[in-house]
């Protein structure tokens, strides 16, 4: 099988192609423009395979991606190419536009163009499986219900609106158009080469330094923690066994308030680095509680049962048993962290609003 990744060298997507080269005998293409999160060192543990191929291209660029389909004919698209994270929306919503919606209407296009030239069997196996996110589906605070693949959606921010309005796509291409779509939405995904500007990578690299740990509000926000991982081994159960048309959500089964977190990581760095920065007597000292984002929404948690029963899916890693594995890699991959750092993004935490 043949693969085409867009969004590949960013976090979840490098783990999607980690997985396929190394536990199946498929064909990657890698389609990434390599902006601030896009990373090739996060491929760099299956870039030598003959199965693995790169493209520097946008998805808002229809001529770039009708060449790749072209010369590649995939069987199918992984559509992870997006502007992720909710700070940067609420200070520049123009590019979460730009990328989320018109970007996946351009590939949405590309796709159909090349599904409809293919043989009439090679045509029905076809996927465009669409990734998303649970923040498409708005607030939990206040009730225990977990979002399902029905729950309505009411996004909250500027990034959530552009997933949700690109899932929206997604599913009119296959009414409209027959295009064979498949959409899942997933709740926070943590683990190795996650752009330190995200909670977990960011509390652990910040202790590392002795600077502050800075939590929003209270830090009562809930999350559903998913080990990057897992998800990846989900999303290829999806692709190559998911139905045509049908939702799939994607959890940890780990909710945890963000200020536990910050805990838990300081816990473990306690333990794992006993001798601290200058000055600094116990991790946690450093939380530092911040305002608020604005619109934050208080709790996100999936009922992930229905992938669980129809595909078999569940998360191998408990959130202890993957934060501790986290927190490792951090530790032992400098490397990799340290140059992210050195580039453009200088450790804090973005969202001047």
């Amino acid at each position: 099988m043949k693969l085409l990744i867009t969004g590949g060298a960013g976090f979840i997507g490098s783990a999607v192609v980690r997985n396929i080269i190394g536990n199946t005998l498929d064909e990657v293409i890698v389609v990434d423009s390599l902006t601030y999160a896009g990373n090739l060192e996060s491929l760099a543990t299956v870039s030598d395979s003959p199965r693995y191929h790169f493209e520097q291209v946008d998805i808002c660029d229809r001529n770039a991606l009708d060449a790749l389909f072209s010369k590649y004919q995939p069987d199918a698209v992984m559509h992870l190419a997006a502007e992720s994270h909710v700070d940067r929306s609420i200070d520049g919503p123009a590019a979460f536009i730009e990328t989320n919606v018109v970007g996946t209407y351009t590939l949405l296009e590309a796709a159909r163009q090349y599904w409809n030239t293919l043989e009439t069997e090679a045509k029905q196996t076809f996927r465009f499986h669409h990734i998303s996110t649970d923040e498409v589906y708005g607030d939990l605070e206040g009730t225990d219900d977990l979002f399902t693949e029905t729950t309505p959606y009411a996004p909250s921010s500027p990034y959530s609106a552009s997933k949700a309005s690109s899932d929206h796509l997604v599913r009119a291409w296959l009414r409209t158009y027959g295009l064979p779509t498949i959409v899942t939405n997933c709740s926070n995904n943590y683990g190795p080469y996650h752009f330190p500007e995200k909670l977990i990578p960011l509390i652990i690299l910040n202790a590392l330094a002795g600077k502050p740990l800075p939590v929003y509000g209270n830090g009562s926000q809930i999350r559903d923690w998913l080990y990057v991982e897992d998800h990846a081994r989900a999303l290829y159960k999806v692709v190559t066994e998911g139905e045509v048309g049908e939702t799939y959500n994607i959890g940890g089964h780990n909710e945890r308030q963000n200020i536990d977190v910050v805990k838990t990581i300081c816990q473990l760095l306690e333990e794992l680095v006993p001798n601290k920065p200058t000055g600094v007597e116990h991790y946690t000292d450093l939380i530092t509680y911040v305002k608020d984002r604005p619109g934050h929404d208080l709790r996100y948690a999936i009922d992930a049962s229905k992938i669980e029963r129809e595909l078999g899916w569940t998360p191998a890693e408990t959130f202890e048993s993957g934060i501790r594995k986290t927190v490792e890699w951090y530790l032992n991959n400098e490397t990799w962290w340290q140059r992210v750092l050195d580039g453009s993004y200088a450790g804090e935490r973005l969202g001047s609003i």
